[in-house]
């Protein structure tokens, strides 16, 4: 399949996938593995609509085969929490979220597609705050562009990748559109970066 006109392929579904088990099993290994098995918390997946949504399913069901225990997933919209709502000139699209689990002392894994400069996980847990007070909270993003303007990392991390700022980064999620694929376009909004 050719890139469309103003974009670039970066990765295939084959990267993609292997990020989203890199992920998947670091996850394991601090919560599921043999050493920490007797202690193995109550977790959740909370992803960011839209694109942490396909994510944190994909990891949950890569979790849920390893150890056979059934996981819990929502989705969380962040519109209306993030901080330059009302700056935008168009009003951001709203997202259902979905949460059919109680948050209070669980071990929460937020999962969103990009961390770019952190303003969205930082939307994100304020969102969650209103929902509930869960025992840990960690992030998990298919890819990590570290263009960081809050003091906010991911504990779990795909890739990491270097693309200059006026270039977006966007992934294409077969739930969405049919196929896996990471690609960068020329930005046309300075505002675009979240």
């Amino acid at each position: 399949m050719s890139d469309a006109p103003g974009q670039k392929t970066i990765f295939d579904a084959g990267h993609v996938n292997s990020f989203v088990e890199k992920i998947a099993n670091s996850i394991y290994e601090e919560f599921f593995s043999k050493k920490n098995a007797s202690q193995a918390p109550d977790i959740a997946f909370l992803g960011i609509q839209q694109g942490g949504v396909p994510l944190a399913r994909r990891i949950a069901k890569i979790l849920e085969r390893k150890t056979k225990q059934e996981l819990s997933v929502g989705m969380l919209d962040i519109s209306m929490y993030r901080d330059d709502f009302g700056r935008r000139r168009f009003l951001p699209h709203i997202y259902e979220t979905y949460i059919p689990f109680d948050l209070d002392d669980k071990v929460l894994i937020l999962a969103d597609d990009v961390l770019q400069t952190g303003r969205s996980i930082r939307a994100a847990l304020d969102a969650v705050t209103d929902y509930g007070r869960p025992s840990k909270i960690r992030l998990a993003v298919l890819l990590d562009r570290e263009l960081h303007e809050f003091p906010i990392c991911a504990d779990y991390i795909g890739e990491k990748v270097s693309v200059p700022r006026e270039f977006r980064v966007k992934i294409s999620w077969t739930e969405y559109t049919g196929s896996d694929a990471v690609y960068t376009m020329l930005r046309t909004q300075p505002d675009e970066v979240s």
